[in-house]
């Protein structure tokens, strides 16, 4: 029953995102200006022996197509309570509420929704890297796992983003709220530089990062291959948020009120 509800609720979000052609051109846009610009304006940097064996690769273009990756699904992920907001307004969310749903399904449904869109712009990055000379040393499976990963990611930011917008009845306080995180996580991480050219702290707080666990084992399959136990800490860590913001965006509507 929840998941059928889930579903449903998932459903009308698919139809709004693919419906909003000037979105989906800009989901096309925004990678391809990060990997085709900061990509090759980098390059020569790569070239340095010390900061080839920095990156891992000869290529920055290569080194940085999983934080590109991560950070659209990021801004894509905590974007998700903006619905909220808007379903507020219109009316449609005290529909809901009233509804003779569990409330469980209206988060779960919206997470669903979130991480089928991180999916689909993630599948449009790496269309995009590949068209500019990026391979994944695991072939297809690595990209699959790669969108797998970016699919939970976004998963897991969307449910704290929904948790957030139930508490808010304004657009701009939500926005100011999430830019407020969403900035810090991604130049804290191993997103766009590795961890070992930063300063001792920053270092420190990367290694704790939500985005360098998420960025790491994708990184891993594109650069070098399989290494299931080096990248089991990251795994476990992206599943385990997961788990733990579909709780508190549940509990979070289960405590919201119909006005």
């Amino acid at each position: 029953m929840i998941l059928r509800d889930a579903l449903y609720v998932a459903r009308r979000e698919l139809l709004k995102f693919f419906r909003a052609r000037t979105r989906l051109v800009v989901a096309v846009i925004q990678p391809l200006l990060w990997l085709g610009l900061m990509g090759n304006m980098m390059q020569g940097l790569a070239q340095n022996p010390f900061v080839e064996r920095l990156l891992g690769t000869g290529s920055y273009l290569a080194f940085m197509t999983p934080g590109v990756l991560l950070m659209t699904v990021l801004f894509g992920g905590v974007f998700a309570g903006m619905s909220i907001v808007w379903d507020r307004r219109i009316g449609y969310l005290e529909k809901l509420l009233a509804a003779p749903i569990s409330r469980a399904a209206i988060p779960l449904g919206k997470m669903l929704a979130a991480a089928v869109q991180g999916g689909f712009q993630g599948l449009l990055i790496l269309l995009i890297a590949t068209g500019l000379g990026v391979r994944f040393a695991t072939g297809l499976p690595g990209a699959l796992f790669a969108l797998l990963v970016a699919m939970v990611f976004s998963f897991t930011l969307s449910g704290f983003s929904l948790a957030l917008a139930v508490r808010f009845t304004s657009q701009e306080t939500l926005m100011a709220v999430v830019n407020f995180f969403t900035m810090p996580l991604v130049f804290t991480s191993n997103a766009l530089f590795p961890r070992e050219a930063m300063p001792r702290w920053l270092a420190a707080v990367a290694q704790v990062n939500p985005v360098t666990h998420a960025v790491t084992p994708i990184r891993q399959v594109l650069l070098s291959g399989w290494d299931w136990l080096g990248m089991g800490p990251s795994l476990l860590v992206i599943g385990g948020l997961a788990l733990l913001m579909l709780v508190v965006a549940g509990r979070s509507f289960g405590r919201a009120t119909v006005e």
